[in-house]
């Protein structure tokens, strides 16, 4: 066995109470002891650790101070150095469990609620530590921006536009919201709102349109009308200006030779071509006569050709007047005179068939003298002709008149501008579609051209000359067929030239809204319309000729003809062949299809075959007006005129076997017949009407009683006879009545 060790240990019990208090600083198994100052007063307190063993335990004296026995792990500390490095050791150990012990504490309080709570305290603390962020909060930090960022831009687009709007003289809701790039149902609940009552479709006028954009928010912009821009286009200019030929209107009345005479002129047979004789459309013609050239237009003579003779004066320089020397001045040529002058244009006077041997142009003379016109043999300023255009008297000093009379006028224009025209006569041509006849009045006109005519516009595809040739340009004062308009225009109807195709249609849309616009289908009820009887009777007309003019010639004299019974009614007046559309609306409309101086298509003429339906042809004005007024006849009522032949009393009532109740009567005046139409009059009052059965004379039955006779009459369908009736004889003769 072994010994036990014993270690004994003595000193001062205020150093051990100090020993032990710097143990507290020190490791758990450490034991500070402080030996007396002996031999080594220099060295301080040396600590001594000593190792127990597994199985030995230390026993301690009973006379003496233990503090603690613990093995001791640390060598001894020889210098300072150690001391110092030691020192640093432990610093740094302390240091590195507080940290532990810190982070222990954090994840232990991290489960703790109330303790992530932020408060004001917390956050003015530096107690919360920076986190590094998930890459989830970056992404949805991210998408909150872009949201954020788009909604901005949303709002930026959002922000009300202000448009320049472009406001016509009418404009519906509909359109102006359009414009606005605004929704309809909010202009209408604006309007509803100021106390207007308005439909998507209504119509608005300027001005309360002009409101309506400024109350949105736009700038309104009043939009000229169409005629405005037209005459900015045609304002003249005095720029390069070169002489144009003289256009010459060949006017008088009918049969006096106006054709002939430019026949003769221009070296071609028209007359030969013109149904009756008879001009029944514009002719435009352009001759050449000693370097000169003249462009001629002839016009109708005929009473119902004014508008075009209206039309012929409008557009000349010179007016011809024909006057035939064997007839005189008659109406047509008065009415030329008064065109003339109310066109202010100068007058020269033809006077033709002076190869006549009854001719007498004195005589002439004296009646121009009436209208102002006086010859210049008489003193006047008045060109007057004798010329025969049989014999071709005098042409030329016709030409030279008219060259003189324009050289005095001293026409010129613009050659380099846009072209402008007027329309003389428009047709639809089967094979080359609508064809246009214009003449050019300033600027020269080139294939490919854009224009506007009236209602219609186009591009000039082709361009045909008086002789048929076509050719590139036309030059001003020249007549020339045009091919490429897109509907048939009417005749007086402006021609213009624009820039572009857009320019030229969006001119002819405002032209037909502003003429849509113009008319007011409105009719308001008067007392007089309202009492009126309106039982006269309507003829349904449609009318298809070959040009515009000669549709128009007969609109006009079908308008002249004016009755209190029965009024024609143009249902459709167009120009080109009859269809089967127009066969199909004559059945529908019950009305009279006249073509003239056209024939109907084949399709049309099987059609009309088939519905019973007649189309009368016709080539000459005449002839249509009295077919029109033969038709008005034929509705009107005859005239029915009522003859009184006898008049019987009854005297008495009879009942004959097989006859029945029998009037027994005295012939008071005239006669009565056996086929007389009899009425029976009781007190004044007309009871029955009707014929005669038969008249009996002494029990035989006869055809006829005279005045003072007594008679049996019977009454076809009617016995209540009574004494003292009046029967009275008639005969009823009707005549049919014409316009």
């Amino acid at each position: 066995m072994e010994k036990k060790t014993k270690l004994t240990i003595s000193g001062s019990a205020k150093k051990s109470i100090k020993n032990i208090e710097i143990a507290k600083t020190q490791g758990k198994n450490s034991v500070l002891i402080e030996k007396q100052s002996g031999k080594f007063p220099n060295r301080g307190g040396i600590n001594k650790s000593f190792t127990n063993k597994s199985r030995s335990s230390p026993s301690l004296n009973r006379g003496g101070q233990i503090k603690q026995t613990f093995p001791n792990k640390s060598a001894p500390i020889s210098n300072d150095f150690e001391r110092r490095k030691l020192a640093e050791q432990r610093a740094t150990k302390r240091l590195k469990g507080e940290y532990e012990n810190k982070d222990k504490k954090t994840l232990k309080a991290g489960t703790k609620k109330r303790e992530l709570k932020l408060t004001v305290s917390r956050a003015l603390s530096d107690e919360i530590e920076a986190r590094e962020r998930s890459l989830a909060s970056v992404r949805r930090a991210r998408q909150k921006e872009n949201k954020n960022l788009t909604k901005e831009e949303v709002q930026e687009n959002l922000k009300p536009v202000k448009r320049d709007i472009n406001i016509p003289e009418a404009i519906t809701v509909r359109e102006l919201a359009n414009r606005m790039a605004e929704q309809s149902s909010n202009v209408i609940k604006f309007l509803f709102g100021m106390g207007v009552t308005v439909t998507i479709n209504q119509t608005l006028a300027a001005d309360t349109a002009e409101y309506l954009v400024k109350e949105f928010g736009h700038n309104p912009i009043r939009e000229e009308k169409a005629e405005e821009i037209i005459k900015k286009i045609k304002a003249s200019r005095t720029e390069n200006l070169k002489n144009r030929p003289p256009i010459v209107t060949v006017m008088g009345h009918v049969d006096h030779g106006k054709t002939s005479v430019l026949d003769v002129l221009r070296s071609a047979n028209v007359v030969s071509g013109e149904f009756g004789g008879i001009t029944q459309h514009i002719g435009a013609y352009q001759i050449e006569s000693q370097n000169n050239k003249l462009t001629f237009i002839d016009t109708p003579g005929h009473a119902a050709f004014t508008e075009m003779r209206a039309r012929g004066s409008k557009l000349t320089d010179v007016v011809v007047l024909v006057v035939a020397a064997d007839d005189g001045v008659m109406p047509q040529t008065i009415e030329s005179i008064k065109h003339a002058k109310a066109a202010s244009v100068p007058i020269v006077v033809a006077i033709n068939k002076c190869d006549l041997p009854e001719s007498d142009p004195q005589k002439i003379k004296n009646q121009l003298l009436e209208h102002e016109l006086i010859a210049e043999d008489l003193s006047g300023d008045t060109l007057m002709v004798e010329i025969s255009a049989k014999t071709k008297l005098n042409i030329d000093k016709l030409v030279e008149a008219i060259v003189l009379q324009a050289e005095i006028l001293d026409l010129k224009t613009d050659f380099e501008s846009k072209a402008t025209g007027i329309v003389l006569e428009s047709k639809i041509d089967v094979g080359r579609g609508p064809v246009a006849t214009i003449i050019v009045t300033t600027g020269t006109l080139k294939k490919g051209d854009f224009f506007v005519s009236g209602l219609k516009w186009g591009k000039v595809r082709a361009i045909i000359n008086d002789k048929g040739e076509s050719i590139s340009e036309a030059l001003p004062s020249t007549p020339v067929e045009i091919l490429g308009i897109n509907g048939a225009a009417k005749a007086g109807d402006d021609f213009i030239v624009l820039d572009n195709e857009k320019e030229a249609k969006s001119l002819s849309e405002n032209r037909a809204q502003e003429s849509k616009d113009g008319k007011n289908p409105l009719t308001f009820a008067t007392q007089e319309s309202a009492f009126t009887d309106k039982s006269a009777e309507e003829l349904n007309l449609i009318i298809k000729s070959d040009v515009h003019g000669s549709s128009e010639a007969i609109k006009n004299a079908i308008s002249q003809i004016k009755h209190d019974e029965v009024k024609p009614k143009i249902i459709l007046a167009d120009i080109g062949m009859v269809t089967e559309t127009d066969v199909t609306l004559a059945k529908a409309s019950n009305a009279v299809l006249i073509a003239f101086n056209v024939k109907p298509s084949k399709e049309a003429k099987k059609l009309a075959e088939n519905e019973k339906i007649k189309i009368s042809s016709y080539n000459i004005i005449y002839e249509v007006l009295d077919h029109i007024k033969q038709k008005l006849s034929g509705l009107l009522a005859p005239d029915v005129q009522e003859t009184i032949i006898g008049t019987a009393e009854i005297l008495e009532i009879f009942k004959v076997s097989g006859a029945g109740k029998v009037a027994g009567s005295k012939v008071i005046e005239g006669e009565i017949n056996g086929t007389s139409d009899v009425r029976i009059i009781r007190d004044g009052a007309i009871i029955y009407t009707g014929k005669v059965g038969t008249l009996f004379r002494e029990k035989n039955q006869v055809k006829q009683v005279s005045i003072g006779q007594e008679c049996g009459i019977t009454v076809k369908d009617y016995i209540d006879f009574q004494k003292n009736d009046t029967i009275e004889a008639f005969s009823v003769t009707s005549t049919e009545r014409s316009i």
